[in-house]
């Protein structure tokens, strides 16, 4: 997976692909134009590449051009098409193939066929590299077709996310439709590590535990942890953007991920939306929160039990568990409204056999 700006991008079309699509167009219009010399013109900018290995395959003579349009503006099109670049003078008579590097909606087609019609040319023809049939609505006839695709956003070979991505000598598609992104609940000893360990390696997870994030950064020095430590050391709550930004960074350390479990945030529903509108801002969001639920009684013996070997005194006194319990149970409610309302929310039964639960978690991720 490769990133761009801010977003990620992963394979998607192989070079040799694009180039057998290239030299099988090359045949078909060399044997339509066998008798004549037609005149090529690639548009701008994303159409540089195919021009080139396209006249590389073409054997005939035959004559090139170009002209510059624009729509696109980030991840998608403005609607409105710039001509920056006109079309090249002294094409009276002459045989016009345009070649485009992509043909979606059809607007620059309807520019480009705008910029021939006052011209007394012989014959004008269309040729895409990659076509997305489903969503062109053009009236123009698509006369070559190298590759037929989905509606993605594509990058490579000649195509850009904000002029990066160019010249990449294969196609990228983003990342968007695969990834699953979890939010893990559970109270003190359900067993979300334990979970979060299995779920992480066998879906390509990248399990983001808040309290671990907040221990490395401080440790290390880093400077988001020298400020939640500037807070923590007042004695204050670390603001909801501190932490938020260190998933961030989180985040973006991990571009192979196919997605994340996030374990310890949110804990407000002001952070659940704090979180939505971050992941928003990535083109992601959250598939799913599931909650670990378990009695309270066997939750105590279990974390009494752990007491013995981890030392951690929290973990020895009932009277803290149960005291973490409520906390749990008063912090959990409004998120439990939160994503309910996005039809979200999802509750597994923590108790019994560790795979038995494993499976359990499986069987809702599953259906994202």
């Amino acid at each position: 997976m490769i990133k761009l700006h801010d977003k990620f991008f992963k394979p998607y079309l192989k070079e040799e692909e694009i180039l057998a699509a290239i030299k099988k167009m090359a045949e078909d219009i060399a044997k339509d134009y066998k008798d004549e010399t037609p005149l090529f013109v690639g548009v701008l900018n994303g159409a540089f590449m195919f021009v080139s290995d396209f006249l590389k395959a073409y054997q005939n003579p035959c004559e090139v051009s170009f002209v510059r349009l624009s729509s696109y503006q980030g991840l998608t099109s403005t609607g409105i098409v710039e001509t920056l670049l006109d079309a090249p003078e002294e094409i009276e008579g002459k045989s016009v193939i345009i070649l485009e590097d992509v043909v979606d909606t059809g607007r620059t087609l309807k520019q480009l066929v705008h910029l021939f019609s006052h011209t007394n040319v012989k014959e004008f023809k269309i040729a895409a590299l990659f076509y997305k049939a489903e969503v062109y609505n053009g009236e123009y006839a698509i006369d070559y077709v190298g590759l037929e695709i989905p509606d993605n956003f594509i990058v490579g070979y000649g195509l850009d996310y904000n002029e990066l991505g160019r010249n990449l000598r294969e196609v990228y598609q983003l990342n968007e439709s695969d990834m699953i992104n979890l939010v893990l609940f559970g109270k003190p000893g359900a067993g979300k590590g334990t979970q979060a360990g299995f779920l992480k390696e066998k879906y390509n997870l990248k399990h983001i535990s808040t309290g671990d994030v907040f221990r490395y950064n401080i440790k290390n020095g880093t400077d988001l942890g020298k400020l939640a430590k500037s807070f923590i050391d007042k004695g204050d709550l670390v603001p909801d953007e501190v932490t938020i930004d260190m998933l961030k960074d989180e985040v973006e350390k991990s571009p192979d991920a196919a997605g994340f479990i996030f374990d310890g945030f949110p804990r407000t529903a002001a952070q659940a939306e704090a979180l939505d509108n971050f992941l928003e801002s990535k083109n992601m969001k959250v598939d799913a929160t599931i909650a670990l639920e378990a009695d309270d009684d066997v939750l105590v013996a279990r974390l009494l039990e752990r007491g013995k070997s981890s030392g951690r005194s929290d973990d020895q006194d009932e009277d803290k568990i149960r005291n973490r319990f409520d906390e749990y149970n008063e912090k959990t409610a409004p998120l439990k409204a939160y994503y309910e309302k996005q039809g979200k929310f999802h509750s597994v039964n923590g108790i019994g056999n560790i795979d038995d639960i494993t499976g359990r978690l499986s069987k809702i991720i599953d259906t994202l």
